[in-house]
């Protein structure tokens, strides 16, 4: 069956929406917690709704209400989206409810991001991010369990229609795992599902580079054929206190290259501005518009 009629009335109109948007533009996108949807609107054709920060979760409970004046409200103003499943956050703001580290997986895990499929599929959303695990005692059980736990995810998806992408994440951080973009693309490549790619975090991965160029464009280099979705922001290069360095600036606020997204050439996805403001997502579009030469 074809992944189109697996989608709800709603969710294949802002489907359709999507791929037209991919078809005939580059299309930039902010995260939910960026600005309102009226302040996005006019700026940025997508939105990704990042379920940690919705506010439509009571402890582990789905509040179906609220997240439908949520939607009903996104769609007055017909973004195109992507989701941000629930994942593993040692931020003591990061609601404990909705911690999900995907190389220890349990009924209640499985639950809260199947919610996150499903929610894609009633939407049309293009992408769900979804992050890879934590580094246990043995970091090759660790990355078998994820692996296998991504599997039935993926399985899921493909049953819905949803396309899931894993994001690298940042090297700052000891415990992550898929920071190289070797071991992010060996985990794309052992799911071997065509429901699973890659979301490629570029301020993560220049974090993990060192804030080096050269460094960044090997990292892409490597993972590129699998990438299917984008998340922008910038950094200094290097840990820090604050968040291992992963501080989400706005493009052009630290020292990312983001001329190496001129490798993607023939991608057409989303470039999400994974910021903090309407300014923030502002200059982010004039430094990707002169980078991508728009």
């Amino acid at each position: 069956m074809s992944p189109f009629l697996r989608l709800s009335g709603q969710g294949l109109a802002i489907k359709l929406l999507y791929f037209i948007f991919i078809l005939f533009s580059v299309i930039f996108g902010a995260s939910s917690f960026a600005a309102t949807p009226a302040e996005l609107k006019g700026n940025v054709n997508s939105i990704e709704l990042y379920i940690p920060k919705l506010g439509v979760y009571s402890g582990r409970t789905l509040e179906k209400e609220k997240l439908n004046l949520i939607l009903d409200e996104l769609s007055v103003y017909e973004f195109a989206s992507t989701i941000h499943a629930p994942y593993f956050a040692a931020d003591p703001n990061y609601p404990e409810s909705l911690q999900v580290d995907t190389a220890c997986m349990g009924e209640r895990e499985f639950t809260l991001m199947n919610e996150s499929i499903a929610l894609a599929n009633r939407i049309g959303a293009g992408v769900v991010v979804l992050h890879p695990g934590r580094i246990g005692p043995d970091r090759e059980m660790a990355f078998s369990s994820m692996v296998e736990n991504l599997k039935v995810l993926a399985s899921t998806a493909e049953d819905q229609g949803v396309m899931l992408g894993l994001e690298n994440k940042e090297g700052t951080d000891p415990y992550n795992l898929c920071c190289k973009a070797e071991e992010l693309a060996r985990a794309v490549e052992a799911v071997n599902s065509g429901s699973m790619k890659a979301t490629f975090d570029i301020g993560h991965a220049n974090l993990t580079c060192g804030g080096d160029p050269e460094k960044l464009r090997t990292f892409l280099e490597t993972l590129k054929e699998h990438v299917v979705h984008l998340h922008v922001h910038d950094n200094g290069g290097k840990w820090t206190e604050m968040y291992d360095g992963d501080e989400h600036r706005a493009p052009g606020n630290g020292c990312v290259d983001f001329s190496v997204l001129n490798m993607l050439s023939g991608y057409r996805g989303v470039y999400n501005f994974e910021v903090f403001s309407m300014e923030d997502v502002l200059q982010g579009k004039k430094t990707l518009e002169n980078v991508l030469k728009l």
